[in-house]
């Protein structure tokens, strides 16, 4: 056993040896992404940021922080010139990564951006960056909580402007600060539990301090059990909302994936059964992400490979967050009751999933589409479009159906209260609840103080601040105990 602690102690050790001398390394990397581009961001951050920056330029002197300056760039080496760009010091602690950090725009050709790299990296104590380290660094330097440098990684992923405007908030901090306002009550309320328990008998601490402690955990319960249940919200913006086009062979599903993204993504065919697979592209709809899949048409199949699709399809149905049914406008019974069975057909018993009907063909309806139309409203189920994927009508009534439906799924991104963006936001918050919940049931009040730990070791590890000082300091700060 004691082996064992020792060589755990040493472990640790060596741990703490490499993380600080990892940490003491300045690192480079182009930040402005790779390919061909008029001006490339190269970027370093570490102690050596600034002897970077002189050994480049010639020069003994830096400039002005957090000005740009027209520099030649030249390789230490050989004095050779690479470039004629612009340089920009930042020293710590204000700074990205709350190091010292340079960054050299230069001009983006591969030849300029590898020959200052070579340069860089031909220095003493400076080493290319490791994926995110950047980010890494900003977070163990306090520049970052967890949540705002995964709303950064967001940002730069960003192809919608819901997505967008979503990370740019999360990256702004409310998300974090949401997450630490509740770490802080829960907090506070630990440190009173916990001051009760220690020193009540000394009467420095009155027993109504029990019931404000319940009255929170209760309160804080109740609000992030309201924050969870919001229908995955962020959840489907930042990933994109996952739509099926479902409907029996030969309705169009594959011409109406190809109308929608505006290109043949989809073999259409007159053969039934062509699909067989999953076909799956992603799209822009009204500002929010849509990942849309072409599956194979629902049927009682007798081909071997026809049966795999049919069942990969009900699949994706059933998994979807949204399905597009498409029914052949020429082919449906006119009543509402025959409607409603041919579109049952298709969904999950007693779904939940939401659903518009796109009623196709509509170039082949001889008249009779408003009555068509009619019925479908009257089935008091799902918004339904006419469309005729051959000729385009109705596409820009299926397109505002699609984007309200997207709206009402992911939400106003700046409306209300941050939404949770990860699903570890959500197995943390969930276990944290869950946490809460015990702590009310617990008689012992050395149990109920671990609930509160847990449940505030859950939310810390959200933010990435697990702590143990913050609870001494409240004891300290409220009861003044053994002042």
């Amino acid at each position: 056993m004691a082996l064992r602690r020792a060589l755990k102690a040493a472990g640790r050790r060596w741990a703490q040896r490499l993380c600080s001398a990892a940490w003491g390394d300045t690192i480079f990397a182009v930040s402005s992404g790779h390919g061909r581009c008029g001006v490339a961001v190269i970027r370093t951050s570490g102690p050596g940021s600034g002897g970077a920056l002189r050994s480049l330029t010639g020069r003994p002197e830096l400039p002005p922080p957090r000005v740009l300056a027209l520099r030649h760039i030249r390789d230490p080496s050989t004095a050779e010139t690479l470039d004629r760009g612009l340089i920009v010091w930042f020293p710590g602690p204000r700074s990205f990564t709350g190091e010292d950090c340079a960054e050299l725009h230069v001009h983006g050709g591969p030849a300029v951006v590898s020959g200052v790299l070579r340069a860089l990296g031909s220095l003493p104590g400076l080493r290319p960056a490791e994926p995110g380290e950047f980010t890494r660094r900003a977070f163990r330097r306090g520049k970052l909580d967890l949540t705002a440098a995964e709303g950064l990684g967001d940002l730069i992923h960003a192809e919608t402007e819901a997505q967008r405007r979503q990370a740019l908030r999360q990256m702004e901090g409310e998300l974090g600060r949401l997450y630490q306002r509740w770490s802080e009550t829960l907090t506070q309320a630990l440190a009173h539990l916990e001051a009760y328990i220690d020193f009540s008998e000394d009467d420095n601490v009155e027993e109504e301090v029990l019931s404000q402690v319940d009255a929170t955990v209760r309160a804080l319960e109740q609000e992030i059990g309201a924050h969870l249940q919001d229908g995955r919200r962020g959840e489907l913006l930042r990933g994109g909302v996952h739509a099926v086009i479902a409907g029996p062979p030969n309705v169009g599903k594959s011409s109406l994936l190809n109308l929608l993204c505006q290109r043949p993504a989809a073999i259409v065919s007159p053969v039934a059964g062509t699909t067989r697979d999953v076909v799956e592209v992603a799209l822009n709809v009204g500002g929010y992400p849509l990942v849309l899949s072409d599956t194979a048409g629902l049927r009682d199949a007798t081909d071997p490979v026809e049966q795999e699709g049919v069942t990969r399809a009900r699949d994706r149905v059933q998994q979807a967050d949204l399905v597009l049914a498409v029914l052949d406008a020429t082919a449906v019974p006119p009543e509402p009751a025959g409607l409603g069975a041919a579109l049952g057909s298709l969904l999950p018993p007693a779904t939940a999933t939401p659903c518009i009907l796109v009623l196709n063909k509509a170039d082949l309806l001889q008249g009779g589409e408003g009555t068509l139309l009619r019925n479908a409203r009257a089935l008091g189920g799902p918004p339904t479009a006419l469309l005729s994927c051959k000729t385009g009508e109705g596409l820009d009534q299926l397109l505002a159906l699609l984007a309200r439906q997207l709206a009402r799924l992911c939400g106003d991104p700046l409306a209300g209260s941050p939404s949770l963006t990860q699903s570890r936001h959500s197995l943390h918050l969930g276990a944290c609840v869950a946490a809460l919940a015990r702590y009310g049931r617990e008689r012992d009040l050395a149990l109920a103080a671990e609930r509160l730990r847990l449940a505030r070791r859950h939310l810390g590890r959200i933010t990435g601040h697990v702590g143990a000082e913050d609870v001494l300091d409240i004891i300290f700060r409220d009861f003044c105990v053994g002042k």
